[in-house]
């Protein structure tokens, strides 16, 4: 697990290229995570990591970590190096959500 301070993303920072069997996959967080570096995988690949940093949206603002350009399948978020956190489908031409969870392990789809 690694950390960075990053500063706030302004609402039109995060551009998707979504289409065809790309899609994206973002996940929510509560603000203590920001820095920390999630890391997913699909089965048999290896992972990739994606900061949570504070996205300012016109509301007010999110946590999150965002991963474009995946291609489609189910996704294991890692709790740390050994644990899951839970898994997601992500399908080409859409956004997939999951929730990170707030204590123990979870399940999204």
């Amino acid at each position: 697990m690694h950390e960075h301070a990053y500063g706030p993303s302004e609402t039109g920072s995060v551009v998707l290229d979504l289409g065809g069997d790309t899609g994206a996959l973002i996940v929510y967080t509560s603000p203590d995570l920001h820095g920390r570096e999630i890391e997913i995988s699909r089965e048999g690949e290896r992972r990739v990591h994606s900061a949570v940093r504070e996205r300012r949206v016109r509301d007010g603002s999110l946590h999150t970590a965002v991963y474009p350009d995946l291609p489609s399948g189910i996704y294991t978020v890692w709790w740390d190096d050994m644990r899951s956190a839970g898994t997601v489908s992500v399908h080409g031409g859409g956004i997939a959500d999951f929730m990170w969870p707030s204590s123990g392990f979870g399940v999204a789809s």
